[in-house]
């Protein structure tokens, strides 16, 4: 929702943002935003972290997908502030997913707080290490670990 194609080009080649669906033009980016911001129940949160060693995304073949785990909540804060649609963030992320499966809703909470942090550069990951989605960038947002 926050990068489009010229992100595998930013600064040289950023093999980190490679993913399948490879990522689209400006207004695809654009359009699909505005739907996960709307409000519509038919749009849910549904991340698809991938955790890929980084010798393995660095490679003349690399692997597909980004490590957005640690960061995904604020990230998706930060999109839909940037759309002005903090409002809907409840909604996409918790409730129409469920809703939609006809699951229960978790009753657990998550408090997301501005509050910036430092994405690290990367995480030891067993004998490798992976490297984040907005690796070395500032996150507007937090998980407010009580």
């Amino acid at each position: 929702m926050l990068l489009n194609r010229n992100a595998l080009f930013a600064k040289g080649m950023r093999p980190h943002n490679y993913c399948l669906p490879i990522l689209k033009r400006e207004k695809h980016r654009e359009a699909v935003m505005a739907a996960a911001t709307s409000g519509n129940n038919k749009f849910f949160l549904g991340t698809d972290s991938a955790p890929h060693a980084k010798h393995a995304k660095e490679s003349a073949c690399g692997c597909a997908g980004m490590f957005s785990a640690p960061v995904a909540l604020g990230i998706y804060a930060t999109a839909f502030e940037r759309a002005g649609a903090l409002d809907k963030l409840e909604g996409f992320a918790s409730f129409h997913g469920p809703d939609f499966y006809g699951l229960p809703r978790n009753s657990d909470k998550v408090t997301l707080v501005r509050r910036p942090q430092r994405v690290p550069d990367s995480y030891v990951f067993g004998d490798s290490e992976v490297v984040p989605m907005w690796a070395g960038e500032d996150v507007p947002w937090s998980v407010l670990n009580e």
